[in-house]
């Protein structure tokens, strides 16, 4: 038997342990590379990332690459849940875990934090831990779209991110409350491996704002520690709640982005195209996705209460736009009509709209939705 069949027959069985049938870092399933020296199975992208940490992790293709018998038998007494174990032994609750379908900057940092600076091997006091945070990202102007030196500061005793147009300056900018900031990590549509958007209510509008780093250690630091102070004021808001409850309500991945056309209320004027980004109960439209204000919000509450989304638009209704395959959402105060360039898109906004229609809304989306009614 060849040493390449010999290790192939080895990995069969070895796959076959709990845990090994996924990627140690980021959950792909599958995994067909493995580190020979930290003992996990990892997806390609995920080796890429191992790959620039040769002094820690030696990776391996485990149907092309050679593999020793010491190595194998290495990788069968370790494993990804035996070095979950090890390395991941004390990740903080906020802290987020990219899965695949994450950008590069948060999965190599996630790697270089677990293996390369053993962030959670052992409790201890956390970087994103430390009450304040203060330093400088780049973040791009609201009106000239061109990105300028920012000093910003996030406070858990204030329960504030405020951010500074001079470094020196005595008064902020803005001052964002923590508990209504989502932020979400969108390299393509802000043009930098490390861009992540921050939103935040102002006035019960949306406002968006684009930043970055030049250093990936730091935007994804900033990110955590953002987090770290929400998880901080929920568990103050609410004395009662489990880490379980609480997490899902910290920073949160948009559900859906993508252009569509629309029409006006009255829904005589003409089709026009948008951006569209649909933030849980949110349904926000832009006419630029870099926009900092949502040229129109739609609050989607739950079917009962006279929500409802479907395919098609209204008998007798004008579409003159590019787009042609249509979708009507009904709220309780009117009808928005919109389009989109393909049956599967449509499809899938669709099953993103009835999925949140079908889910019980919460004490705090209720209050969301009367002040949006309120104020719409």
């Amino acid at each position: 038997m060849s040493a390449n069949e010999r290790s192939t027959r080895a990995f069969r069985e070895i796959l076959q342990k709990p845990g090994n049938d996924a990627c140690a870092d980021c959950g792909a399933p599958d995994p067909n590379w493995g580190s020979c020296t930290l003992g996990v199975f990892i997806c390609l992208a995920c080796s890429g990332i191992h790959r620039n940490i040769p002094n820690i992790s030696k990776v391996k293709s485990l149907t092309l690459s050679r593999w020793e018998d010491h190595e194998l038998e290495f990788m069968a007494q370790n494993g990804n849940e035996l070095m979950k174990s090890k390395y991941e032994a004390a990740v903080p609750v906020y802290y987020y875990k990219p899965t695949h379908k994450d950008c590069q900057v948060l999965r190599e940092q996630w790697i270089r934090a677990k293996y390369e600076r053993r962030e959670f091997s052992e409790p201890g006091k956390f970087t994103y831990e430390e009450g304040t945070r203060d330093g400088m990202l780049m973040k791009r102007g609201r009106d000239n779209g061109q990105f300028l030196s920012r000093r910003f500061v996030l406070s858990e005793r204030e329960g504030t991110l405020k951010y500074f147009t001079k470094y020196d300056a005595k008064e902020p900018k803005a001052v964002i409350k923590v508990d209504s900031i989502n932020a979400t990590f969108q390299p393509e549509k802000i043009g930098n491996p490390n861009g992540l958007q921050i939103t935040y209510l102002k006035d019960y509008s949306t406002r968006n704002m684009f930043v970055y780093h030049d250093n990936g250690k730091e935007i994804v630091d900033w990110f955590n520690s953002i987090r770290a102070v929400q998880l901080h004021y929920l568990k103050v808001a609410f004395p009662g709640a489990t880490d379980a409850e609480l997490v899902p309500r910290l920073t949160r991945n948009f559900v859906k982005e993508g252009y569509m056309e629309k029409t006006g209320p009255r829904q005589t004027e003409g089709f026009k195209k948008r951006w569209f980004t649909l933030d849980h109960r949110r349904l926000m439209y832009f006419k630029d996705p870099l926009d900092a204000f949502a040229k129109g919000e739609v609050f989607l509450g739950n079917k009962n209460y006279g929500y409802s989304a479907s395919s098609g638009l209204p008998a007798g209704t004008h579409c003159n736009g590019a787009f042609e395959y249509g979708i009507t959402i009904q709220t309780p105060d009117r009808c928005f009509l919109f389009t989109c360039e393909t049956e599967s898109d449509q499809q899938d906004w669709l099953k993103r709209f009835n999925d949140i229609m079908s889910a019980q809304m919460s004490p705090q989306e209720y209050t969301m939705e009367a002040t949006f009614r309120h104020k719409h």
